[in-house]
């Protein structure tokens, strides 16, 4: 009895040793742990967020934001996600606008649970990289001059200090997702991760698959892309379409300005995107646009600002600024410990990214990684002007040609809830494309059943249906 007691006193004893020295019961940063967001709904699963120090000497940090699977976490695998720019925040974007557990209300004061949320499937990571985007920050101005390399190279950084918050993670198979100029990102992170693991005789990242949405490939072919966009769907001229192809060699294209193209061809892009105009969200060509100056009153007098265009509240990005620059919440999510002289963005504006970086080809890029037999998921929302499926479908097929893989997929619907939810095509059972019907740059945003069928189908290795299931 006595020993029973004894036994009893000592794991009580244990575990408020544990709890006081911040290691957690878990082996996860009790100081990460957020307890509850302000106005959030209340869930079962955990969430943390908080820093992690990439180079202590320069006083750079990258800030994250991790919610758990919202069953049986730990048997579900860990699955980054990026948003692109360069320089935007995949806090705002990812984690409270697209694919994690919660949206901001339209009053811009409170958080609505998203019942499409991937954390429904996998463990979440979300990252504001690199430094100067979002709440994270280096105390070396110079660290803001940034590129692809750095960029990618400090990821792996961060992954090996994070699992060292979460060591259970280390073990767990990676998946790296993200969209737009994450098409840089997350295939550059993958190749430094397979350059990590080729000379690690330890650690070794378990990485099974990556996906990216309307992604960034080539700046050339997806620029084209957007003006056979435009001419495709009524939004420019026959006579501005035929001079466009007539004017314009994108094969020099480049993103400084004034892009490498002749006068002729720079003219008629410039009326191009005049016709185009302003009153059109060119990520989603369908939807109404939300009007700042309309919204930020009603968001100060405590009004709801959502405007539903297409069953999507396309207020959301000014609802969601409102939300993250409270001190409420930046409190409960541990950000922004420096005070910083700026306010929350979605993108960054004191980082000055490499302007040649853009220019990159990432299809040899994503070849090693298909040559490493790592699944690659190209996805594209099929209303987006930006980076077209045009573009992307044109690409991969290109990459799948180079790589030698045969047409395991034939092109052709694939079906969710019994409607089409978009077109695949496979080749050699490692290389994908998918359109995302009625969805745009944003593919979760829009589409968010649709998206979460997708990235689920990814997750298991599971084909696309290619016929109606009414169960």
């Amino acid at each position: 009895m006595g020993r029973c007691w004894f036994l009893e006193l000592l794991v009580v004893g244990t575990y408020v040793w544990l709890v006081i020295n911040n290691v957690g019961v878990e082996g996860y940063p009790t100081e990460d742990l957020v307890k509850r967001l302000p106005g959030q709904p209340k869930v079962e699963f955990k969430q943390y967020a908080g820093y992690v120090d990439i180079d202590v000497k320069h006083g750079r940090s990258l800030f994250y934001y991790f919610v758990e699977a919202d069953h049986d976490p730990d048997n579900k695998a860990l699955t980054l996600w990026l948003n692109g720019g360069p320089g935007c925040s995949s806090i705002g974007g990812g984690a409270f606008t697209e694919l994690g557990p919660f949206y901001p209300k339209g009053n811009g004061r409170g958080l609505r649970k998203n019942s499409m949320s991937w954390n429904r499937a996998s463990n979440l990571l979300f990252i504001e990289s690199p430094a100067g985007v979002g709440w994270s920050y280096s105390n070396t101005t110079s660290d803001y001059n940034t590129g692809d390399v750095s960029t990618a190279n400090d990821m792996v950084l961060f992954f090996l200090k994070w699992y060292e918050k979460f060591p259970s993670y280390r073990s767990r198979e990676l998946f790296l997702t993200g969209e737009s100029y994450a098409g840089h990102y997350i295939p550059q992170l993958a190749n430094a991760i397979l350059d990590y693991n080729a000379h690690s005789t330890d650690f070794k990242f378990n990485i099974k698959g990556i996906a990216i949405g309307n992604p960034l490939l080539k700046l050339d072919r997806d620029t084209q892309a957007t003006y056979e966009y435009f001419w495709s769907h009524g939004m420019v001229s026959d006579e501005i379409g035929i001079a466009i192809m007539n004017n314009c060699d994108f094969d020099d294209y480049v993103f400084e300005n004034p892009h490498n193209i002749s006068k002729s061809c720079n003219d008629v892009i410039n009326e191009a995107n005049e016709i185009v105009g302003e009153y059109i969200n060119n990520y989603d060509v369908i939807l109404d646009v939300c009007y700042p100056s309309i919204v930020e009153q009603e968001l100060r007098l405590k009004k709801m600002a959502t405007k539903i265009s297409v069953g999507v509240d396309v207020c959301m990005t000014f609802e969601r600024r409102f939300y993250l620059n409270t001190p409420e919440v930046q409190k409960a999510l541990h950000a922004n410990r420096t005070n910083l002289p700026y306010p929350w963005s979605m993108c960054s504006g004191v980082l000055n990214y490499n302007e040649t970086d853009p220019n990159i080809n990432i299809l040899p890029i994503l070849k090693r990684i298909v040559e490493n037999h790592i699944p690659v998921w190209v996805f594209s929302g099929d209303q987006d002007s930006v980076v077209p499926l045009m573009g992307s479908r044109t690409l991969i097929r290109e990459l799948a040609h180079d790589l030698k893989l045969k047409v395991t997929v034939p092109y052709g619907a694939w079906f969710h809830k019994g409607q089409v939810g978009g077109w695949v095509t496979e080749y050699g059972n490692l290389l994908t494309f998918a359109t995302v019907r009625g969805a745009a740059h944003m593919v979760p945003y829009a589409q968010p059943s649709r998206a979460l069928h997708l990235f689920t189908s990814f997750l298991h290795r599971r084909r696309l249906p290619n016929s109606t299931n009414f169960q």
